[in-house]
């Protein structure tokens, strides 16, 4: 197939574009790589219907965009021959995890903000979901910030607050993934508004899943303030909510949208299955300047976390029976 240009069709006024014209399991111009990056620049999240890809074919497509990560900090076992895929798979996660849960963060959230620097961008790709519900939703969390009063936009320019994983969540304390985060916990402190590093917009840089805390305020002034901001970036008027069919996939750019997994799946029983890939990211700029800092973890990109190298260091070491 041909990829000589693509049509950019908006799902709402604010955030999210579907993108037609072209197919993922081609070989890309540099051109039509650029028209998706400035698709996605500007609706924060851009869906393609419909394509064939493969694992390989997602991680080639993903790395067109700058270099893949690794799975997730807190993923152990990895695909076999693709380590930077993380599946989206209740049963699998149930397994894992010995939760009733489909993935690592149910709530409002921005991926893995518990590091210093949360990953650019984010590709999920729909291989087995349902025909009624499942949806997922996104919002601009750039729209969020200039939907806030001027005297509130200036008080947050000057604000840290810190992200972790399990921040509200309490997850219980002897379920295996409460067991991974202890054995790598990641905290960062990240400007609660963010400077887009392509665009120059400045971003809510918060989100229920990870952020607990405003750095300097009281736990009372912490907590109201962060209400005001979560409220903020869920209002309906700068979200978009996608209908997945198998084979569909979405980009979006993590540095300017938060997005809620499905609420509608866990009273019922079914299968369903989706594979993410994400970009590694800068550290988060605020406008006074600020640089996100790491409290405690590493620095998420393509190499394995230090905990999972050493349990495959001491998987080596073990001794091979005769």
């Amino acid at each position: 197939m041909s990829n000589q240009s693509i049509v950019v069709k908006p799902t709402s006024t604010f955030t999210g574009a579907e993108i037609e014209g072209v197919d993922l399991s081609q070989p890309l111009s540099d051109a039509i790589i650029k028209d998706i990056r400035n698709a996605l620049l500007k609706w924060k999240v851009v869906f393609f219907r419909n394509q064939n890809l493969d694992h390989a074919g997602q991680v080639a497509f993903t790395s067109r965009f700058g270099e893949v990560t690794f799975a997730h900090p807190h993923e152990d076992e990895p695909i076999a021959d693709h380590p930077e895929i993380l599946p989206i798979d209740r049963s699998r996660y149930e397994r894992r995890n010995g939760l009733q849960r489909s993935s690592y963060e149910s709530r409002w959230h921005t991926d893995v903000t518990a590091a210093v620097n949360p990953p650019a961008g984010s590709i999920l790709r729909a291989v087995n979901v349902p025909s009624v519900g499942g949806d997922t939703t996104w919002t601009n969390l750039v729209a969020a910030y200039e939907g806030l009063s001027a005297p509130i936009r200036e008080l947050a320019d000057k604000l840290k607050a810190q992200h972790h994983f399990n921040a509200g969540l309490n997850i219980p304390s002897n379920s295996k993934l409460a067991e991974r985060i202890a054995k790598n916990p990641i905290v960062s402190i990240h400007p609660v508004v963010r400077v887009h590093p392509e665009t120059g917009e400045k971003a809510l840089f918060v989100n229920p899943g990870f952020t607990s805390h405003i750095i300097g305020l009281s736990r009372k002034e912490s907590k109201l303030l962060l209400e005001l901001f979560f409220n903020q970036i869920k209002k309906p008027a700068y979200t978009t909510r996608f209908r997945w069919n198998n084979g569909d996939i979405a980009f979006w750019d993590n540095r300017a949208t938060a997005h809620l997994a499905p609420q509608d799946l866990d009273h019922i029983e079914v299968e369903r299955v989706l594979y993410r890939t994400t970009i590694t990211g800068d550290i988060p700029v605020g406008p006074d300047g600020f640089r996100s800092e790491i409290v405690e973890g590493e620095v998420f990109n393509s190499n394995l976390p230090s905990v999972l190298r050493q349990k495959v260091e001491e998987l080596k070491a073990e001794p091979v029976l005769a």
